[in-house]
Formats: C-alpha cells, structure tokens, sequence
C-alpha cells in the first residue's frame, strides 16, 4: 500500500492505494483517524491522479471524481456507498430517501452506519447526506468540514452559468 498527504482547504488529508485504486481517504479531525499500517510506503506516484483530482475539486472545476476505487467493506456497505455516488454534486438527501434509493426503506440507522463507514470520504460523496429536517448531522470529518464541503459545492453549482436554448 502506498500513501502520501494531500493539504487541502479542510485540513491535511491521507491518501492511500494499492498501487492501482484509491484505498481510502483520510480526513483531518477524524472521529477514527487513519493510522499509517506498518509496510506502507509513502510515495506521492501512485496517488498523483487522486491528487491533482482533489485539488480540482477543492478549487471547483471537478465536480465528479475518475479514480479507480477499492473500498473494503460487507455487501451492504458498498451498496449504500454506490447509492452515495448517484447523488448530484451540490445537492443534498436524507438518510431515509439514502434508504429507499437502496431498496430498504426502513434501514435509515443502517445507512447511517454504512455512511460513517466510508473509507472514500468526499470522493463518495458522504457529506451529501443530511437529517430528514434538513439538518448537518455526523461527518467521520467533523461538522465543520461537512458544512465546508457542502457550501462550497454549492457555491460552484451556483457559478455555473445556464445555457440558454
């Protein structure tokens, strides 16, 4: 596994691969931070495509990541992850109507789960997802990245011109 630190608007982030897919995303401020296992290498090569994409995210010309991905985690959770990467950059869903999207109506605790448990934070879109009153509820990141995150999504959303037809 390799990993290097990408410094971004919400803090120093942790990158890691497998020497072909993005593994995980660290956050700074983590509830769980990402410890560096022994035999990682650190080597910014294998994460340069991660990286020059996070940082066209940061500054708002990319609004969907082109990495390949190599979350771990059971069925559900990679359900519950696919479903988080349909959702619209700059727009938000609760975890009930996350819930639904996956077929399970009634598994909003579930999802929440699942949600915290994402290893590809941002690039699976996590922070996309609030309380069903339109709150900022849990981010692995803090709330104040979440919130970041969000508003600055939306303030790009917001940028972008309309074509007229």
């Amino acid at each position: 596994m390799y990993y290097d630190y990408l410094d971004s608007p919400i803090g120093r982030m942790v990158l890691v691969g497998d020497g072909a897919s993005l593994v995980q995303v660290g956050l700074p401020d983590s509830r769980r931070p990402l410890a560096i296992a022994a035999g990682w290498r650190r080597d910014a090569a294998p994460l340069a495509t991660a990286r020059l994409q996070f940082e066209a995210y940061f500054d708002g010309g990319l609004t969907a990541f082109d990495l390949a991905l190599a979350p771990r985690g059971s069925d559900f959770q990679c359900r519950v992850w696919a479903a988080l990467c349909e959702i619209p950059y700059g727009t938000t869903i609760s975890y009930g109507e996350l819930a639904k999207r996956i077929g399970n109506p009634n598994a909003s605790r579930a999802v929440g789960l699942a949600n915290g448990a994402n290893p590809l934070a941002i690039v699976v879109p996590c922070h996309r997802v609030i309380g069903a009153n339109g709150s900022l509820t849990g981010y692995g990141g803090g709330l104040p990245a979440k919130e970041f995150l969000l508003e600055l999504e939306r303030r790009h959303v917001a940028a972008v011109p309309f074509a007229l037809s």
